[in-house]
């Protein structure tokens, strides 16, 4: 199974040649073309491609500046380690 990658314009106008995936010098399970219309790459999830300009879809890739309270305590599972004897 492959897929190709068709050229496209990357952000800063560079035009880029289209490839097939899997590329030779990458994994053998990136079959599918991912990525955005101004960034391209094999991975193995038929569902990565956005076809939006990469500005547009900065947030899925990059992570949040400051610690997100989510409202929850975090809390370890399993056995207490303090106080306790067995």
């Amino acid at each position: 199974m492959s897929s190709a990658c068709t050229s496209y314009l990357s952000a800063d106008g560079a035009s880029v040649s289209g490839f097939s995936c899997p590329r030779a010098d990458g994994e053998a399970s990136a079959v599918y073309c991912c990525g955005f219309q101004d960034v391209k790459y094999c991975c193995d999830d038929p569902n990565s491609f956005f076809p939006y300009e990469h500005g547009y879809m900065w947030w899925l890739s990059t992570k949040p500046c400051s610690k997100l309270d989510t409202g929850l305590s975090l809390q370890t599972t399993g056995r207490e380690t303090r106080g306790s004897s067995l």
